[in-house]
């Protein structure tokens, strides 16, 4: 039995080999022609070509024969006598007069494709043209064809760039073609490029020029297999003749704006297509030489190739592509897939119906150029979703603080005239003003600035501004009162510097209403733990940079649980590496999770970004994009974000994890997390909560550490488990239950008996350039 098995492994072992080597040299024959791409022609009234077609259908016997000239001379006939239906007979007749006696072999032209080893008898160029082009005429005149028949036509790039070629060719719409590409055909190329899977491996300027020779093989084709370069593009532009229409379908920014500069200089028009809303760029170079390229989009950058050429990074590329995509202006669908690159996808999602159709409307505005019918520069899009869809339905989104009043100062007068009493008041109108200077650096979820202050000679009084906080993310006012609270602990702190001491006496009308709280003051009869605290409520701001990991001493931590002692709220922090893992997948998780809820998408683009400086310095409030520390790539996929379809999108697919990014990395290279937890929901201890914040912030502020709130977690997990209907979308709404189980077994709170009401990290990090603005005090405060 041995022997039989080494006997029979032996055998297979030899047909192995056999097989491979079979295989080897089949595709050493294939290669041998790989950049092969046009045909030979034999005309058999000439003796030579006779031969050499003879030989080669003797020597090579997988050579397969085509011969439909019969079929094509019955159409050659009929088409020289539109007026008439011509019978079998008649045509028959008529075929047998064109020939003239000449047999029907030695009639036309015989060509031979090297590479599918087909030969093909075809009628000879004139009437084949004649005859190819027949169904074109008076969409294409005669005498256009012929004008067309003049031009060269460059395309740089062969995704898009095939389907544009190979329409051109149909149409004859050129007398010349050159192409540019050094890819070869991948898998992934065929679900967009036309082609088959033998095809694979081959360069596409092969593929495409073979395809147009098996449509049309008059036509000239002249292949650039290397591509374009900076060596070769004046070659690719001008030999034998200068082109009269570049089109560019490349991926490279480099060759992008290297082939316009170079246009410019050779006033050639350049198209663009970009196969999303069939969105076309026509550069008119030839009407207006002095047209700043890409319409003027990249005037702020520097345009010099050395740089361009070495662009590596998505960072470093992606100033020059965001002008030139038109990030604002791509369809939701590709801007949720551009979110997806190098999450879930390699490389921006191309279909083959956008790429057909790119292609056809490419080429029709190129053959209208090239007629001189066309004159336009500019940006245009032929998005067929929109003319050819369901109509849109209408969202309408109401903005609860649409629906509340601000407070002015008539009304805030009103809600405090019921509860003022003349007292012997200490302080004075400018103390009471610099008290409430120091109250107004407090922070605020989404910098909103919930607050407005009234003197009243006797007492400040603070007044909960609703429409100013108002939220689905502030569950009933949680963060507002907390930052309220931090308000207050502030304006203690201002007090006890200027000789005072403070009594806070909240809620003089009932928990949750106006007044918040009156703020009374008696001259101080000594300093406490806390007072130095206020030398760092003007620093104290939110850094949101990288930190470096470096351990929080323990002290320090010993001295937060300290200062918020008494104050009802317990600070629960957490440094192990496994800890703040976790936490990091948590908060970018619900991240994510927030923005895939209608209103919290709203809130947060709407509402807290401010996108530019213009909008920071005019609105004073809000959270200038400035601050958040955000990388070029990382400020484009906010800005793709900001489309609510784009999220809609990201949610139905479960996708969109790149947008937690940014909250991960942030808590992974921070020291700590730390966690405030309160033992009941109720308004007091939501105040006291905000005071102790701003204590351990203004301490973290004392000792360099960088800290930033990281709240979309404890928002919603305080909705979710304080109201009978959280509002929010079941499939989300369990996915956050399912955090908030995470989120207890990580930081070790009582579930039962503790309610977390504020989250944040600290760390060491890089001070900001840029922090966050607030309103005028002339705003908020009334005397």
């Amino acid at each position: 039995m041995k022997i039989q098995k080494e006997t029979k492994t032996n055998t297979t072992i030899f047909q192995t080999n056999m097989l491979s080597q079979i295989i080897s040299d089949r595709l050493h024959v294939g290669a041998s022609n790989s950049h092969v791409y046009t045909p030979e022609f034999f005309r058999l009234n000439k003796e030579n070509d006779r031969k050499k077609l003879e030989a080669l259908l003797t020597e090579n016997s997988s050579v397969v024969v085509y011969d439909t000239l019969m079929a094509q001379l019955k159409q050659l006939v009929r088409t020289a006598h539109p007026k008439k239906t011509l019978t079998t007979a008649e045509t028959e007749s008529l075929v047998l007069n064109h020939l003239k006696g000449t047999p029907i072999e030695e009639y036309g032209v015989w060509v031979y494709y090297p590479w599918s080893s087909k030969v093909v008898h075809i009628l000879d160029e004139n009437e084949f043209i004649n005859l190819r082009s027949n169904r074109n005429k008076y969409k294409i005149t005669e005498a256009e064809s012929q004008l067309l028949a003049q031009k060269k036509v460059g395309v740089i790039g062969l995704s898009v760039g095939q389907s544009v070629s190979v329409t051109l060719a149909m149409e004859r719409a050129f007398g010349e073609l050159r192409i540019a590409d050094f890819d070869d055909l991948e898998i992934t190329n065929l679900n967009r490029l036309r082609s088959g899977i033998h095809n694979m491996g081959l360069l596409k300027t092969v593929l495409v020029a073979r395809e147009i020779a098996e449509i049309d093989p008059f036509l000239k084709v002249v292949c650039f297999h290397e591509g374009i370069t900076e060596k070769n593009i004046g070659q690719f532009l001008e030999q034998d003749g200068k082109l009269d229409v570049l089109i560019d379908e490349c991926d490279s920014i480099d060759i992008k704006i290297l082939s316009r500069i170079e246009a410019k200089k050779r006033q050639i028009p350049v198209l663009m297509e970009a196969s999303d809303r069939a969105t076309i760029d026509v550069e008119r170079f030839d009407l207006d030489p002095n047209r700043p390229i890409i319409h003027g989009w990249l005037d702020h950058l520097e345009i010099n190739f050395e740089v361009l050429k070495n662009l590596k990074t998505s960072e470093e590329k992606v100033p020059y592509m965001l002008p030139i995509s038109g990030v604002e202006t791509l369809s939701p669908r590709m801007k949720a897939s551009a979110l997806e690159v190098g999450e879930s996808i390699v490389t921006w999602p191309q279909l083959a119906s956008a790429v057909a159709l790119g292609g056809g409307i490419t080429a029709d505005i190129c053959r209208r150029i090239l007629l001189d019918q066309f004159h336009q520069s500019g940006r245009y899009f032929v998005d067929i979703e929109e003319l050819i869809g369901d109509p849109k339905e209408t969202k309408t989104f109401v903005d609860e603080a649409a629906t509340i009043a601000p407070l002015n100062r008539e009304t805030s007068l009103a809600l405090v005239a019921p509860f003022v009493k003349n007292d012997n008041n200490p302080i004075s109108q400018n103390t009471a003003k610099q008290i409430v200077e120091a109250a107004l650096l407090a922070p605020s979820a989404g910098n909103n600035q919930p607050w407005k202050w009234h003197f009243d000679g006797n007492s400040l009084w603070l007044l909960h501004d609703l429409h100013r906080s108002v939220s689905f993310g502030d569950f009933r006012s949680m963060a507002s009162y907390v930052a309220l609270g931090a308000a207050i602990e502030n304006a203690a702190l201002k007090a006890d510097e200027l000789g005072f001491q403070t009594e806070v006496i909240p809620f003089p009308n009932g928990g949750w209403k106006n007044p918040f709280a009156q703020l009374k003051f008696s001259k101080n009869t000594g300093k406490t733990p806390v007072s130095e605290l206020v030398n760092f409520i003007q620093p104290r701001h939110t850094n949101r940079a990288d930190g470096n990991g470096q351990p929080i001493p323990q002290a320090v931590f010993d001295e937060m649980h300290a200062l918020i002692d008494g104050l009802g709220a317990r600070f629960i922090h957490l440094s192990q590496p496994d800890q703040l893992e976790k936490m990091a997948n948590l908060i970018g998780t619900s991240e994510r999770l927030r923005i895939f809820i209608t209103e919290g998408h709203f809130e947060l683009f709407q509402k807290e970004l401010r996108w530019d400086n213009e909008q920071a310095v005019k609105s004073r409030d809000g959270l200038d994009l400035n601050t958040f520390e955000l990388s070029i790539a990382e400020h484009i996929g906010l800005r793709l974000a900001r489309d609510p379809q784009v999220v809609d999108y990201l949610h139905q697919w479960d996708a969109g994890t790149g947008l937690e990014r940014l909250s991960r990395r942030s808590v992974k290279t921070s020291s700590a997390v730390g966690i405030l937890t309160i033992p009941e929901f109720e308004s007091e201890r939501l105040l006291n909560a905000g005071r102790a914040l701003e204590r351990i912030w203004l301490l973290a502020t004392k000792h360099g550490i960088a800290f930033q709130p990281m709240l979309a977690p404890i928002l919603h997990f305080v909705r979710i488990l304080k109201s009978e209907n959280s509002q929010i979308k079941p499939d989300i709404e369990t996915r956050f239950l399912k955090l908030y189980d995470d989120f207890v077994t990580t930081s070790g709170l009582a579930r039962e008996t503790e309610l977390p009401v504020f989250l944040f990290r600290l760390g060491y990090a890089n001070e900001p350039d840029v922090k966050s603005f607030r309103l005028p005090i002339e705003d908020v405060y009334y005397s």
